[in-house]
């Protein structure tokens, strides 16, 4: 069974994502792993200069803020990507395609005290081989995903243009708009579509999934594979230059 997973990226194309193997995650924390040891290690030996009282609490809050800091910086600052997912060409995305936030990199990383558990990775790895996308704990729990970069198949440029994706304008939909929606509804997807380009890329994915599921359901657009933005732009599309008309002869 294909352990590929379809997303909608934050321009809402849908793409294939190819979760990276095991083997390839296992260097990467490898490599993390060590550079991490060497890090305590150099606070160690700058540590040890100072007197045995003051060494020792100063290090242990050090290694400390490493070890828990390491990944959540690397992850929340570099693009998903650590020193050893970097060297593989690994990279953490959210679960949905779009870039992590500080939160999901917090919450995977503290879960993967469990999963290290009973050694080195042990639960994490079992559950990778049993989670169809090959996630780890902390990866459910946070809702990422991990991929290899470059890996990911591109969306067809004429699928991505064609009418069926790019277009509402058929008589159907044409009939159902003019029957169903108000001067209200009107405004409000126009406002929507002006206001999206302010708004923080989750709040506006999950905002427009919402709008435009309402409106798949309103105006029966259920068996096109359609995005919820794709469908909030295509009806203001369609609905803002019969607005603009009545204004002018006003």
């Amino acid at each position: 069974m294909s352990s590929d997973r379809l997303v909608l990226t934050p321009e809402h194309v849908e793409i294939r994502l190819q979760p990276a193997g095991l083997g390839s995650r296992f260097l990467a924390v490898t490599i993390d792993f060590l550079l991490v040891t060497a890090v305590s290690a150099m606070l160690a030996t700058v540590f040890s200069l100072l007197p045995i009282a003051l060494a020792y609490p100063l290090w242990a809050t050090a290694s400390f803020l490493v070890v828990w800091g390491y990944h959540v910086y690397f992850e929340a600052a570099h693009e998903g990507r650590s020193p050893g997912k970097r060297a593989l060409r690994l990279r953490v995305v959210d679960g949905r395609g779009l870039p992590l936030t500080v939160g999901q990199c917090f919450v995977r990383n503290v879960v993967r005290v469990l999963d290290s558990a009973p050694a080195f990775y042990g639960l994490g790895a079992l559950a990778s081989l049993l989670d169809p996308h090959r996630r780890r704990l902390g990866d459910m729990a946070a809702d990422t995903l991990v991929v290899a970069e470059g890996r990911s198949d591109d969306p067809d440029p004429a699928a991505v243009l064609s009418p069926e994706y790019n277009s509402l304008r058929t008589p159907r939909v044409l009939r159902l708009v003019r029957r169903r929606l108000s001067l209200e509804e009107r405004e409000f997807l126009a406002a929507l579509v002006r206001r999206a380009p302010e708004l923080d890329e989750t709040a506006r994915f999950d905002l427009m999934e919402e709008a435009g599921q309402w409106y798949r359901e309103r105006l029966e657009l259920r068996d096109l594979p359609l995005s919820g933005e794709q469908i909030v732009r295509g009806l203001t599309a369609v609905l803002v230059p019969p607005l603009t008309r009545r204004n002018r002869r006003r």
